[in-house]
């Protein structure tokens, strides 16, 4: 899309002309079998006509548009629209199936540049992790530091210019595919475990950044082992406070519990991502095969309505969320409120989604040999793929268990868990 036309989004004030905008823009530049796919078999349909590299390809013209991030200012890639506006796009845009690529940048990163970045930090990286060309891992849990994270004993240490990292992480979700990560590392073991933290900005792509990709259930690989051995990061790659990181990665963690709350395995929208209007749809397609099971079936309706209106209100939570990071503030601990709930929700939208496909959900091709997983694996329905992701919902972006501790203490105001090494120097505390 054009500046001009750019600004002419930016500059609409209604949720009318909002809505006829993004249709108008829809019909200029989504491609044609595309939308025709949408529309006559949803998101099977379009997975059809389109691949994962064909969207890539495309994607940059979304992020043109502004429609990716719409309540963001227009210099960091988004529009500056109220949350009533961007709520109208997105709804127009929903049944088109455009997910959102890079979304640990979207969520994770950008959540930490919009409270603690400086100026400058904003506009080298925002407008990137907005048109995808800059790709971005999370490199906090390490094999010591997972639940208490703030164990951490990944080292930085001072140098001419910057820092040198060596450590080891792990649970690193899409490192593999990572042009930047956003790392904790301790700068300082004198200081108490939480006060010598601090959070850099790092290039995956340079000496010293060795990724390892991990196999889960699905036979794909979303997450690895990433070792870090004199990796550099500059001076204008410190985020935050020297020191402060622990600050900083909350405003992460929060994000990240947002985006894990959110739809689809795993918490984001993957292309073709899950909801649960794809049950709808998914019931309707039984019932109209004359399949049990179907969108006939009053059970199966109130099962996937009472989904439905649950999946609305984690987005209303959601929408909380985004709404305080906008406004200038970071994201707080109603994010584990959506973290929590959003977590197990996609489960149980998943495996109803395995339970309306049926046996069939099991089966997988003659020539996969009994005892070879990863060709069964890769051979399963897109459905039971997405149920046996979920099953992590509940452990990734931080336990159920953790988060409701967080709830409870900074929500409920109960007392904290006591710790006897509270306020030690991390390096006197015993680790296993």
């Amino acid at each position: 899309m054009s500046e001009l036309a750019k600004g002419v989004l930016a500059s609409i004030g209604t949720v009318g002309a909002a809505e006829d905008a993004v249709r108008r823009w829809a019909d200029a530049n989504v491609p044609p079998t595309w939308r025709e796919a949408a529309v006559k078999g949803g998101p099977a349909a379009v997975r059809t006509v389109r691949t994962p590299a064909e969207y890539r390809q495309w994607y940059p013209t979304f992020a043109r548009s502004g429609l990716v991030v719409p309540q963001w200012p227009v210099p960091y890639g988004g529009l500056d629209w109220s949350r009533e506006l961007a709520r109208a796009a997105d709804a127009v845009l929903a049944p088109l199936h455009l997910p959102r690529l890079n979304p640990l940048g979207l969520n994770n990163t950008a959540a930490a540049l919009f409270a603690h970045g400086t100026e400058q930090q904003r506009l080298r990286y925002l407008p990137k992790i907005v048109d995808a060309s800059e790709t971005w891992c999370q490199l906090f849990s390490e094999p010591g530091a997972g639940s208490d994270l703030a164990a951490l004993a990944t080292r930085a240490e001072r140098v001419e210019g910057g820092w040198t990292v060596t450590g080891q992480k792990v649970w690193t979700t899409w490192a593999h595919d990572a042009d930047m990560g956003i790392l904790l590392a301790r700068t300082d073991p004198a200081l108490p475990k939480r006060a010598g933290i601090s959070y850099f900005l790092l290039d995956m792509h340079q000496a010293g950044v060795t990724v390892r990709p991990l196999v889960h259930i699905g036979g794909e690989v979303d997450f690895n082992e990433v070792f870090l051995d004199d990796a550099f990061v500059a001076d204008d790659q410190l985020l935050g406070d020297l020191n402060g990181g622990w600050t900083v990665a909350r405003a992460t963690l929060a994000g990240e519990r947002q985006m894990v709350a959110g739809a689809g395995s795993g918490g984001v929208d993957r292309i073709g991502g899950g909801s649960a209007r794809r049950l709808v749809t998914l019931a309707q397609q039984r019932a109209a095969a004359n399949l049990s099971g179907g969108w006939d079936d009053p059970h199966v309706r109130r099962r996937i309505v009472r989904l439905w209106c649950e999946e609305q209100i984690r987005g209303w939570t959601n929408d909380r969320v985004r709404a305080a990071v906008k406004a200038g503030g970071t994201p707080g601990a109603e994010s584990s409120i959506g973290k929590v709930a959003g977590a197990e929700l996609n489960q149980r939208i998943q495996e109803a989604a395995a339970d309306l496909l049926g046996a069939a959900g099991t089966a997988w091709p003659g020539d996969a040999g009994v005892g070879d997983v990863s060709a069964w694996a890769a051979s399963l329905p897109f459905e039971v793929k997405g149920m046996l992701r979920s099953r992590a919902n509940t452990i990734e972006g931080g336990t159920t268990e953790v988060n409701k501790n967080i709830l409870g203490e900074r929500v409920l105001g109960l007392p904290k868990e006591p710790d006897a090494w509270e306020g030690r120097p991390w390096r006197d505390v015993p680790r296993s």
